[in-house]
């Protein structure tokens, strides 16, 4: 298999969004952890979203008990998710 690497990453607004989803005590799991997906990619950092990452994050966005900031995070972690591999 092999990884492709994903240049974007997530800015400052997104960072902050994210950083306020995970310290609320509303959050769901999966909107956390799409959250923590779009911190991982801030400046100076590496990573990229990955699968359960990604479900999490498409999860945060389709539900309608989420706030505007937790889905702006999601959306960041969404949007940090490498290319799939085209079929052949």
């Amino acid at each position: 298999m092999i990884i492709s690497k994903n240049p974007r990453q997530t800015g400052a607004k997104a960072a902050s969004a994210a950083a306020k989803t995970l310290t609320s005590k509303n959050a769901t799991k999966a909107e956390k952890s799409a959250a923590a997906s779009a911190l991982s990619q801030a400046p100076k950092s590496t990573g990229q979203t990955g699968a359960k990452a990604a479900s999490a994050a498409g999860k945060a966005l389709a539900s309608n008990g989420a706030t505007k900031a937790e889905k702006s995070a999601a959306a960041s972690a969404l949007a940090q998710t490498p290319p799939r591999p085209k079929k052949k």
